[in-house]
Order: structure tokens, then sequence, then C-alpha cells
């Protein structure tokens, strides 16, 4: 018998233990690959170089404050901005309030949106359509596949905040580097259907020309409107994409809790799993060392189970994880921050391996020192 082997048959020596090792295992490591792929998703995804160039002006206070359109003459007078488009967040529902029926809808400028937006790809001819229908919008190419939509299908969305429902004809889909799950209408169409909402926008997004202008426009836009009745605050595309993920509350203290209590809870159970095996076969290690087997032969032996064990916990963990982000992934939103990469799977599995390797050194080590004597005469 190899020891391969050997570490293979006494890794399930005891099947119902072991399985319920596994099972445990299996579970944590869904958790710990989830939440490693959430926190990548949200903190650690980079964007084009163009996306690097966005500023992204709201109200100081709140995005539920609006200010006032002229603002963006303004921004836009301002030494290296390229192009200013204003936005404004719709907030109605499509069919029902399901979250798997929520997109994102936001009022702006087809005139000026794709010279901010120039790496998002749109044909030429449907970008033509949508500006000349003011009654029209386009939608990610994600969202389109996902509702089964074409261009020049109607889509109805129920207002919930503003006192108008928006009967929109699909005229553009477009395609961004990162999905966005949003559907983009004409400003003008709700601006005309609710009167005071007229000279009035959310937020502002901004194209720099250089990235060096980028922390000038920073300063130069806040700073111009610091003493008015709506001052601003001025932040990177990414920056203002995480204060939305900030509204969750502290995401990074509940991922960084949640993978710790993981970690913790594979240390146990890898451990009391290996303590009690280890402790069942005392004299099986006396005989061991009987037949010329090593302390380190022992040891690695011990261990190598331990890593084994945390090893099948960790590719059936890791293997639902990715099923779920799969998932996760055809629904978008803030759900479709759960999928799962190879790159991910990975991470958690060395985690697993080396989890399995520490609560299994001090159990190990102390059997690798027991004498032969000793363990003979032990009874239990």
């Amino acid at each position: 018998m190899t020891l391969t082997r050997f570490v293979r048959k006494n890794a399930f020596r005891n099947l119902r233990r072991s399985l319920l090792t596994v099972l445990s295992i299996a579970f944590s490591l869904l958790l710990l690959t989830l939440m490693i792929s959430i926190w990548k998703n949200f903190y650690m995804q980079k964007g084009t170089d163009t996306s690097a160039l966005r500023l992204v002006t709201r109200h100081k206070v709140s995005l539920a404050f609006i200010m006032p359109s002229f603002y963006r003459e303004k921004i836009r007078a301002i030494h290296g901005v390229a192009a200013v488009v204003p936005q404004n967040w719709f907030g109605g529902v499509y069919k029902d309030d399901k979250s798997h029926n929520f997109f994102a809808q936001f009022g702006t400028d087809p005139e000026e949106f794709f010279k901010v937006y120039n790496d998002w790809q749109i044909p030429a001819d449907e970008l033509a359509a949508w500006q000349h229908d003011r009654a029209g919008a386009i939608v990610d190419s994600d969202i389109a596949k996902k509702f089964n939509w074409h261009v020049g299908q109607k889509v109805i969305v129920t207002g919930t905040i503003f006192p108008v429902n928006l009967e929109l004809t699909i005229r553009g889909i477009f395609k961004a580097p990162q999905p966005t799950n949003a559907l983009y209408y004409n400003q003008t169409y709700v601006e005309e259907a609710v009167p005071y909402l007229k000279g009035k926008q959310g937020f502002y997004t901004i194209l720099a020309s250089t990235p060096e202008d980028v922390p000038k426009i920073q300063a130069a836009v806040d700073d111009m409107f610091r003493n008015s009745p709506q001052p601003t605050k001025t932040e990177t595309e990414r920056a203002f994409q995480l204060g939305f993920i900030a509204m969750l509350g502290n995401v990074k203290a509940f991922i960084l809790s949640i993978c710790g209590a993981v970690v913790f809870a594979i240390l146990l159970v890898s451990a009391n799993t290996m303590a009690m095996s280890i402790r069942e076969r005392t004299r099986e290690v006396a005989v061991l060392k009987t037949l010329g087997f090593t302390r380190r032969t022992v040891l690695s032996l011990f261990v190598s189970e331990a890593v084994v064990l945390a090893l099948v916990g960790g590719i059936i963990g890791s293997m639902l994880a990715f099923v779920i982000g799969m998932g996760a992934a055809k629904a978008g939103g803030f759900v479709g921050a759960l999928k799962v990469d190879i790159a991910t799977m990975t991470v958690a599995l060395v985690v697993a391996a080396l989890m399995g390797f520490v609560s299994a050194v001090i159990p190990s080590y102390n059997a690798s020192r027991l004498g032969i004597v000793e363990g003979l005469r032990h009874i239990g």
C-alpha cells in the first residue's frame, strides 16, 4: 500500500464522521466563496481607462436632493471638462415589485450621453433613433437578454416617486464594459408630464479630457458651488457607485466578520475531527513506529488526512458557490455580485487546505512524539 492510498483510506475510515466533517466544511466554504466574490466584485473591480476619467457631481447632502439645471453649463465651462450629461433617477416598477424584475431607470440627455459614456457600444442607427424619439429608450444588453426585449418593443414602467408612468419604445440596445442593469430615457419625457421637475437634475456625470484634469475638475466644481443654496459633492465614478453600496450599511465589516467566522468554523470542525481520529488510533501510531515509520512520516500522514478532508469539503462548497453565482449573474443587479470566478474558487480552496493543515498540526505533532511502549499500553 502506498502512502497516498494509506492517507485516502484513513481519511474516510469512519465514514459517517468524515462525511459530516466534509459537509460542514463544504457549507463553510460555500459561504466563504460567496463572501470573497462579493468583496471582489464590489471593491476590486477595475473599470476602463475612460471610466477613470468620469466624475459624478451630486448634492452635497444626499442624492435625494436635486440641483438646478444651470449647473451643467457652469460645469461645462471649467477647464478640462470634455462633456457633461445630467441624470435623474426614476425609480419605477416594471411588471411588479419583485427583485427579479428590478432594473434602474435614468432620465438623461440623449444628445450628449454617449459623449460622456464613449466606452459603451451602440449601433449608430439605434443611437440616432433614440435621439429623435422623445418617448424612446435604450437598455443594457444584459437586461434585453433577460427580458427577451428587442428594438421597437414597448416597455411600460409604473411611476412610484413621480406621478407618471413611462410608456417607452426601445430604440437601442447598448453594451457596457460592465453590466449596468439600467434603462435610459429622454428626461424631457418626464419633465413634460411633471412640470415641477423642469430645470432640476439629480446628478451630473462629467468626462474629463485627461487623467490630470480629474482632481482639478473635482475641486473646481465643489469650490464653485460651495456657498450656493445647493452645494455639491464631486467624486469619481467608482466612488459614486460604492456610495450606493454603502447605503446597505457597513458592507466591508459584514463581509470580513462572515469570512472570519467561516475560517474559525473550518478550524474548529477540522481540529475536532483530527483530535478524535488521532486519539482513537494511539495504538496504531505505536504499531507504525514499530514497523519503522519515522516521526516525520507519522506527522505527515495525519496532517495529509486533515488536508484531504478539508479539500474535499472545499471543492464541494466552492462548486456549489459557482453554480449559485451563475444563477446570480443572470439575475443581475446587486445579486450579480455573487458571481464566482475560478480565481475566487482557488483562493477558497487554498484557505480550506491551510485550515486543514493548521487544525491538524498540534494533535499530529503530539501523536508523532508518542513512544512505542506508551502507545501499545494505551487503552481507549
